[in-house]
């Protein structure tokens, strides 16, 4: 396994615990919390190997929890997307090995600090019927392209489908169906970029207890919390974050 030191295996398994955790109470922002958290003291390609398992053994357990039935209607109903998302993630995936870390950082950072700020400031895009599919693709477009770089691709498809207005427990499970297609790509892709290899493959495999952990305990106290103060404080967090990956690149340190 890559040797990072057992500070650090246990801090990435803390914050892999804490995505965790906010993934199953909201139903998103894992992969951002690991990536923004474990980019602050391991190198970029290395915390986006940490990230990749732990995000697709998360998001099955998110997909299939009210069965497969209505995962399956989920991924039928936004099969466009789904299919553009992960067609861009096999792609874009491959530049991760020949970008300067700066500009990973920078492209990990602004598009986070950048959704974060909007929802915080209560910025929703709206889009009109006839606009569905055009939006669809361009969400697919730009969504993949982010998750094969980073492993993150969950806010422009937050952001599509809260302009759509879908009862919570829908937007979940949607969540989980495009996350689902999008991190079985992103295992794909990454084995063939080297960013997941004999090294890094030991080390994702365990954050996925922690994740775990994380997840249950986040489905635990879904109901009982109220939702809109605990997103809008993930979304500070979040904020905080894409920032520190800003400053980085702009600093390098």
């Amino acid at each position: 396994m890559v040797d990072i030191g057992t500070l650090a295996l246990l801090a990435a398994a803390a914050i892999t615990v804490a995505g965790g955790f906010v993934k199953g109470a909201v139903g998103f922002a894992m992969p951002m919390i690991m990536i923004s958290g474990m980019a602050s003291f391991l190198s970029p390609e290395i915390a986006l190997a940490g990230l990749i398992l732990p995000t697709l053994a998360t998001n099955l357990a998110q997909t299939f929890r009210d069965g497969v039935a209505p995962a399956w209607a989920a991924f039928r109903g936004y099969w466009r997307l789904n299919l553009i998302l992960m067609g861009v993630i096999l792609l874009s995936a491959q530049l991760v090995v020949v970008l300067p870390q700066a500009v990973l950082l920078a492209c990990l950072g602004v598009p986070m600090t950048a959704f974060a700020v909007t929802q915080l400031l209560g910025w929703q895009i709206r889009f009109r019927p006839g606009h569905r599919r055009r939006a669809e693709v361009a969400t697919g477009l730009v969504a993949g392209f982010f998750g094969g770089l980073s492993g993150v691709w969950g806010p422009p498809i937050i952001a599509f489908l809260v302009s759509l207005d879908l009862p919570k427990r829908e937007h979940v499970r949607v969540q989980g169906v495009c996350y689902l297609a999008g991190s079985i790509l992103l295992v794909v892709a990454h084995l063939r970029s080297g960013v997941l290899n004999a090294d890094t493959l030991p080390f994702s495999a365990l954050l996925i207890l922690p994740a775990f952990l994380g997840l249950w305990g986040g489905f635990a106290v879904q109901d009982r919390i109220a939702q809109k103060t605990f997103r809008r404080a993930t979304l500070v967090v979040l904020m905080l974050a894409g920032l520190n990956l800003i400053r980085r690149a702009l600093t390098g340190v």
